[in-house]
């Protein structure tokens, strides 16, 4: 039995502007119309495996459960991670979650990587099999096209023409010339970060190496409770644990494991160039996605993430051009890793860019805002049929709604009405209010809110069908 383990709470931050905190690269679509979250969990809710277990972050629970029924997986142990403190006590959680299958295997995958080959996966995971289940360690290693810098390296003890190998050692993501070192070497590949092991290895590593992880994610767990199709693990207690990856805790303090040698078109895609690379059809050649073109470019990555913008390179070489609604980057292609600079610079000027989208994503559907002054703001919001929004108040503005599409099902103090298409609504400052679809059709309207403070924060909620915490600022 393999119990995949599908971690999915990073922020992706080396891919921005398509990937930030409020829609993280993992649940962003960046190639083609499934996300690589998506292509994961399909790839890992399939017959050879047990039920998926996935670990998300509190803010993106909601979209990874909705992407994972369009990906038609609904068996699933969704763990909820309160606070973001690595991978390492989100595989412990994963582990304690199922201690009471102590021979089950383990499959610890990331939810970011790109797989162009599932059957071939499928069969370096059944190589992996039995060492794991003898209580080994599996990693997993990819064979190098070339001296990158960022992945890890796996020593073989022996040539690389084996698919089942011991690894002597690990050498985290090193500078070019070491790279070049290692690749003419002949028995180095790149560190996959995807591992198979028993429950009970994986708990008596973490007793041997990280047991100061143990107590907390315990009482996260144990604390924790079913919500909505989630098991929320406990806040206080998960917020004492250290921040540390998986790798650093456990796998560079092994003395050694089993490496299997995957040729199935992997890739970590962990930034923009990786992007362009494993697309690039010949040296020299440009990768364009979206509605870009380029004239005179090379080696150039230019991606339009809007329908309604042309994106157009001329003389590039090297540079990375990504295009959305509200912010555009240019770089050098390679300081792809550096891109999370941007942020700190966007986050120095308070900027919304650099965490949210113009469109945020609620349970209840999405509102992006149309307009915004002084004293007003104009949004479109989309209520899913049966859906709808907490019962609220504002302590600051009033709102208009006019319902564009759809029925809308409205509360405004201890009244109750019904609006159509073309009818529309007024809510008080101040008032108590609630916004319903009973309808089978989205529902969408324009809102107006007027007042002298506007931010998502100026918000009372006195209930909510989806048990967010008080301190959420959402609708």
């Amino acid at each position: 039995m393999i119990i995949p383990v599908i971690l999915a709470g990073g922020t992706g931050t080396r891919m921005w502007p398509v990937s930030r905190k409020a829609n993280p690269k993992q649940f962003a679509r960046i190639l083609g119309a499934e996300t690589l979250f998506q292509k994961t969990v399909r790839r890992l809710a399939d017959d050879r495996y047990d039920r998926p277990c996935v670990v998300t972050s509190e803010d993106c629970r909601f979209i990874a459960q909705e992407q994972m029924i369009d990906a038609g997986a609904t068996n699933v142990l969704h763990l909820v991670e309160p606070v973001a403190r690595n991978t390492a006590p989100a595989v412990l959680t994963a582990a304690l979650a199922h201690r009471d299958q102590p021979d089950a295997l383990l499959l610890i995958c990331p939810s970011d990587h790109a797989v162009d080959d599932d059957a071939a996966f499928h069969a370096a995971m059944e190589l992996a099999r039995e060492p794991a289940s003898g209580g080994e360690v599996v990693c997993f290693g990819v064979y190098p096209t070339g001296p990158s810098t960022a992945y890890g390296y796996l020593e073989a003890d022996r040539g690389s023409d084996l698919k089942v190998q011991k690894v002597t050692s690990f050498t985290e993501k090193p500078d070019l010339a070491t790279a070049r070192e290692l690749l003419g070497r002949g028995n180095y590949l790149w560190n996959a970060g995807i591992f198979m092991m028993r429950v009970d290895t994986a708990l008596a590593l973490y007793k041997d190496h990280a047991q100061d992880l143990l107590s907390p994610c315990h009482g996260a767990l144990s604390l924790g409770g079913e919500d909505l199709g989630f098991h929320r693990l406990n806040r206080d207690a998960f917020k004492r644990c250290c921040a540390i990856s998986f790798d650093r805790a456990i796998m560079e303090r092994l003395g050694g494991c089993t490496m299997v040698a995957m040729d199935c078109g992997w890739a970590d895609l962990g930034s923009w160039s990786a992007v362009r690379d494993k697309h690039v059809e010949k040296p020299g050649g440009n990768v364009l996605m979206g509605d870009a073109s380029a004239i005179d470019c090379r080696d150039s990555l230019l991606k339009s993430s809007n329908k309604d913008m042309a994106l157009v390179g001329l003389g590039l070489d090297g540079i990375v051009a990504i295009a959305t609604d509200d912010a555009v980057l240019v770089a050098d292609a390679s300081r792809s890793e550096d891109i999370g600079q941007a942020i700190e610079v966007l986050n120095a000027k308070s900027a919304p860019q650099a965490e949210e989208f113009p469109r945020c994503y609620r349970p209840w559907g999405f509102y992006e805002t149309l307009s915004l002054g002084a004293r007003f703001q104009v949004k479109r919001i989309m209520v899913k049929p049966g859906a709808k929004l907490s019962l609220q108040s504002h302590v600051h503005r009033s709102e208009h709604w006019v319902v564009v599409e759809g029925s809308a099902l409205v509360t405004v103090g201890e009244e109750t009405k019904l609006i159509s298409e073309n009818e529309s609504t007024y809510i008080p400052l101040g008032a108590v209010h609630r916004l319903e679809n009973p309808g089978k059709l989205p529902l969408s309207l324009i809102e107006v809110q007027s007042g002298c403070y506007l931010g998502e924060d100026d918000i009372t909620r006195y209930e909510d069908i989806y048990a967010r915490n008080v301190e959420e600022d959402v609708a």
